[in-house]
């Protein structure tokens, strides 16, 4: 599997609709993911998924460099419901098909969620690996030279009847690695039981960006701290220890009474109250041809989380955009978006 640093060749989102996650009807959150869209299609070709319901209104709102297919799902987290793209020595492009079941039940129906993966390759033209463990795109992050970053809370949680043995032989099996980094929680209160993209992701070989706090108060310190020295203790699959960046937590973040109050309950099993935290990261960014497409969550904090990627990625343009709608559906930047790397023999790999 390339690391997301890579070229592209294309960016798969989703659009999303359902009543039951987004709040008021789902109109904030599809002007935030239009706002995504054409970020990321100033540097990549983005190709969006919509329902037949939603076909026309996801067309007119999208810029007209964004494609827009029709594609049903359940929701518009194409990071866990879509493929994740690999490639052999001569650049052809496949993808492995993970099983879903809902990140372990927060909805009821996942019907039509099961199916993206197989319909994003057939209109990328690529053939399928179906891999025999539950898992999403969100829980593992690699650094395309054959080491793969999950969390324990994750995918030992999915796989109740997987050994972690078992599982770093499937992971390698099926991404092409042949080291797995364990870390062990994911950010503090985040739904899907710890994804690694929440929490910690390669910058570029040998390097990694650790969502951070400073806050010994705050559960998330211990962590972060417990991510860091596992980090430090680590090895990559080419034998180098890590660089660690820390990039900064925003809040806490809350959701408020007006957010709570504009989503409607009927089939979801996710809980929304007020008060709830939510699982903001600024590690959640997205890694475009060129770009770091960077959640702007709060004011306090984005301006040092920008700083510090300015530093890691001193040859990307660093776009931030507001994301707390986004953030309020259960995920972020990173969530909504799935690379399809570039093909063909001439492949870079490894480069930033």
């Amino acid at each position: 599997m390339p690391a997301e640093f890579e070229p592209h060749d294309a960016c798969w989102m989703l659009w999303p609709e359902r009543r039951d996650n987004w709040r008021a009807r789902a109109q904030p959150a599809q002007r935030a993911f239009t706002a995504v869209a054409g970020a990321i299609a100033r540097f990549e070709p983005v190709s969006v998924g919509a329902s037949a319901q939603q076909y026309a209104t996801a067309r007119a709102a999208l810029p007209a460099a964004v494609r827009v297919v029709e594609l049903s799902s359940d929701d518009a987290w194409m990071r866990d419901v879509g493929p994740s793209f690999v490639v052999n020595a001569a650049g052809a492009l496949r993808g492995v098909h993970w099983r879903f079941n809902a990140w372990g039940g927060l909805y009821r129906d996942f019907r039509r969620d099961r199916q993206v993966a197989h319909k994003v390759l057939e209109l990328a033209g690529c053939e399928r690996y179906c891999a025999p463990l539950i898992n999403e795109g969100g829980a593992i992050h690699v650094d395309g030279q054959g080491t793969v970053l999950v969390t324990e809370q994750c995918l030992l949680k999915r796989n109740p009847s997987l050994s972690r043995v078992q599982l770093e032989r499937l992971l390698k099996r099926y991404l092409g690695a042949s080291c797995v980094i364990w870390l062990g929680e994911g950010v503090i209160d985040d739904e899907t039981s710890g994804h690694i993209d929440n929490l910690a992701c390669f910058a570029r070989p040998g390097e990694v960006c650790l969502t951070w706090s400073d806050d010994r108060h705050d559960p998330q310190h211990r962590v972060s701290q417990d991510a860091w020295e596992r980090l430090m203790a680590a090895r990559d699959a080419r034998g180098r220890r890590l660089v660690v960046h820390r990039l900064p937590s925003p809040g806490p973040l809350y959701m408020t009474r007006r957010e709570a109050r504009g989503v409607v309950a009927n089939r979801a099993i996710r809980a929304l109250r007020a008060g709830q935290r939510l699982a903001g990261s600024y590690v959640n960014f997205y890694l475009a041809n060129g770009a770091v497409i960077l959640p702007l969550l709060d004011a306090s904090t984005d301006g040092a989380a920008r700083q510090v990627l300015r530093r890691v990625f001193p040859r990307r343009r660093i776009v931030g955009l507001p994301a707390r709608e986004i953030l309020l559906g259960g995920g972020d930047l990173h969530c909504i978006t799935q690379q399809q790397p570039r093909r063909g023999p001439g492949r870079r790999t490894g480069s930033e």
